[in-house]
């Protein structure tokens, strides 16, 4: 199942740790602080441990949200990379 993990930290280590634990998971980075990917609900739950776990006690807001395959093929995108010559 897809899923969207964002969050909005302001300790430098926290959020590059949270980043690499989302990148171990296999998700993809779509934003600076968010990411998404398919894993599988019980994995999403492992992460979501994983990720509270790392910013402990600190300021923070992270979110994991489910998103169903029609939710996700419903999705509007918009990306303009920046072209290099």
């Amino acid at each position: 199942m897809r899923c969207l993990l964002i969050y909005d930290i302001p300790n430098d280590r926290i959020r590059t740790k949270i980043a690499d634990k989302c990148l171990d998971y296999g998700l993809d980075r779509v934003q600076f602080s968010a990411f998404s990917g398919n894993i599988s609900r019980n994995l999403q739950e492992e992460l979501f441990l994983q990720v509270t776990d790392l910013l402990g006690d600190e300021t923070g807001n992270i979110q994991l949200l489910p998103i169903c395959g029609k939710d996700w093929a419903n999705r509007f995108t918009h990306i303009c990379e920046e072209i290099t010559e």
